[in-house]
């Protein structure tokens, strides 16, 4: 896997395959570069598809750590994904997914070399999801992480900050996965954060003049479907479409890719709207 050394000296992994535009996927919550490699491959005969492990996560390594998880700024990950762009080539368009998708538009409104945006279900506080703002998550999870305690920190992430059912979140911890999640529990701190309340669409992000296509399905959950419907009234340059087969807030690999590649043919100085 190629690494570049982001700016707080984190070694940041990706995987690179294809050629042509280049485009990058930005997972969300509990995922690494493995979320999107379906997606990705059905892609990579038009366009080069990397896959960055975001810190703390994969391959990538996480400078934050030793110095305790809320020492996290979301410029951090601005400042990743801006090496992983700048060594493949300078631009990218990029797509997001879940807490990923609000990463990526806070990217973009930073000021990194994003060419368009594609975001799936991004968990902004609109529509079925305006209630949902939980108080002080952030603190409340490094805290865990602090003291030991990472699973608590996972179960408190699933219940609160994503919304799990507690029997759903129950038969996660007695499943093989669990470990796994245990094992990166700091990184749910930066998801936490990067959703902060009160997690709406900044005005920056509503000036930004940057194609951006906001994608859900009507398969998945109705409160992370509502908001991305929301989503691009928020926006200048946005829209909306919708794709079969994502339960759960799954991605559909074949149909996301079929409208992700035709959004990214499309004449750069068309009005999205």
């Amino acid at each position: 896997m190629p690494r570049v050394i982001s700016a707080d000296g984190t070694t940041i992994a990706y995987h690179r395959a294809g050629s042509g535009p280049a485009l990058v996927f930005l997972p969300g919550a509990f995922n690494d570069s493995g979320t999107c490699a379906p997606l990705a491959e059905q892609l990579s005969d038009r366009y080069t598809v990397v896959r960055p492990d975001r810190r703390g996560r994969g391959e990538s390594a996480d400078a934050i750590v030793p110095a305790g998880a809320g020492a996290y700024e979301v410029q951090r990950e601005i400042e990743d994904l801006d090496a992983v762009i700048t060594d493949i080539g300078g631009a990218a368009a990029v797509f997001g997914f879940s807490s990923g998708g609000i990463l990526a538009l806070r990217a973009a409104v930073a000021g990194s070399r994003i060419t368009r945006l594609a975001l799936y279900e991004p968990p902004f506080a609109l529509g079925g999801l305006s209630g949902h703002t939980p108080q002080r998550l952030p603190e409340r999870l490094a805290d865990l992480i602090a003291r030991g305690e990472p699973g608590a920190a996972v179960e408190l992430m699933q219940l609160e900050g994503i919304g799990l059912p507690p029997d759903v979140v129950e038969q996660v911890k007695h499943s093989p996965v669990w470990p796994q999640l245990e094992a990166i529990a700091q990184t749910v701190v930066y998801d936490a954060a990067i959703c902060r309340p009160p997690n709406l669409p900044t005005p920056a992000m509503a000036r930004l003049d940057l194609a951006t296509l906001v994608i859900s399905s009507p398969d998945s959950w109705p409160g992370v479907r509502s908001a991305a419907r929301a989503l691009p009234a928020e926006l200048v340059r946005a829209r909306y479409v919708e794709v079969p087969g994502g339960a759960d807030h799954g991605i559909p690999a074949e149909a996301t890719a079929k409208v992700l590649d035709a959004f990214l043919a499309e004449d750069p100085a068309s009005r999205v709207r």
